[in-house]
């Protein structure tokens, strides 16, 4: 009888222990930059395999309206975290009175900025731009930079009309010859534009990196008062995002997966190449694989800040440090990747 007693009353600790852990679990707003799309499926995959879980968190994911969009929404504090363009939170830093939010592990290396035209328009190098047609949303992280990018090319923007398009109706409206040009991520234009029968051959692609801009792009940000009342949280999800990241590298297909299963009228063809390129342009660069993921060059930081300054007029212009955080990254040896 006495056994008896003791086990149940084991049994009763055990199940309190665990709704314990489970009471423990730190709640994470998280938004993404864009939908549930290809390069979402490191984030789902930390999500479905338990890996988030594992580091004591309980992370919603939601879908986004923009990599720019994606700062805001952390700085009011409506999300903890999120996955926006590090360009963009480089300008918000540059008012003293706003949050001193910072990034605090790097995603996209190369950033998927670029120009994306129909081959018939004639926008092969920056400068034939003038006298187009560029049709861009106002939200959008790569319009963003246009103002920089126009400045690096000697683009006279008086001769560029600027159009604002919302993201639904952008590339309809370069296929039906509304505009000439138009502003976005590199993966996804281009997909959007062959999954609407448009022909390979006829899609030009000028990413804004090989004409003069050397900036970081996508990065995880975080809302300061969460990292300040949170940092073993913002640890344990740069942990979980980043080993993420490394295995959904060896493993697209199965994480396109887990994309259809969140978002079950994408295509799984369409958004695999999505994948596929962000991975073989913007995440696995040269750089992130002999230095190891999340990192950034703080140097190389300094000269997109200055860069930003071409066409930004700073009022406070924000140091590397005051942008980027390193502190809650793993140690580098849990950061590397081989492209094996």
């Amino acid at each position: 009888m006495i056994r008896i007693l003791r086990v149940a009353l084991a049994s009763v600790a055990a199940a309190l222990g665990l709704a314990a852990l489970a009471s423990a679990q730190t709640p994470v707003k998280f938004t993404l930059d864009w939908r549930l799309e290809g390069p979402s499926a490191p984030f789902l995959w930390a999500l479905e395999k338990g890996y988030y879980k594992a580091e004591g968190l309980d992370v919603t994911i939601d879908a986004g309206n923009g990599s720019n969009e994606a700062i805001n929404r952390v700085a009011s504090g409506t999300y903890d975290i999120g996955f926006g363009d590090i360009n963009s939170l480089i300008r918000y830093r540059d008012k003293k009175e706003n949050a001193p939010m910072k990034a605090v592990a790097m995603i996209y290396d190369a950033p998927p900025f670029a120009i994306v035209s129909l081959a018939k328009n004639g926008v092969v190098k920056p400068k034939d731009l003038e006298g187009k047609i560029l049709g861009a949303p106002a939200a959008d992280g790569a319009f963003a930079q246009w103002k920089a990018f126009a400045a690096l090319n000697k683009i006279d923007e008086s001769k560029v009309k600027i159009e604002n398009v919302g993201f639904p109706v952008r590339e309809p409206m370069l296929v039906e010859g509304k505009v000439h040009a138009i502003t976005g991520f590199s993966f996804s234009s281009y997909i959007n534009l062959r999954s609407r029968g448009v022909a390979q051959d006829a899609i030009n692609v000028m990413l804004m990196r090989e004409h003069g801009l050397d900036l970081y792009g996508n990065a995880i940000v975080v809302n300061p008062g969460f990292a300040q009342r949170n940092p073993k949280a913002v640890a344990g999800f740069v942990r979980a995002t980043l080993r993420a990241v490394r295995e959904v590298a060896g493993n697209q297909r199965e994480g396109v997966r887990l994309v259809l299963k969140r978002n079950p009228i994408a295509d799984e063809h369409w958004e695999s190449i999505r994948l596929k390129l962000a991975y073989d342009h913007n995440i696995l660069t040269k750089d992130a694989v002999a230095n190891g993921l999340g990192g950034v060059d703080m140097r190389r930081l300094a000269r997109s800040i200055d860069q930003i300054g071409l066409a930004f007029s700073f009022t406070n212009k924000p140091k590397p440090e005051d942008v980027f955080d390193p502190q809650f990254l793993p140690p580098k040896t849990e950061r590397m990747v081989s492209l094996k």
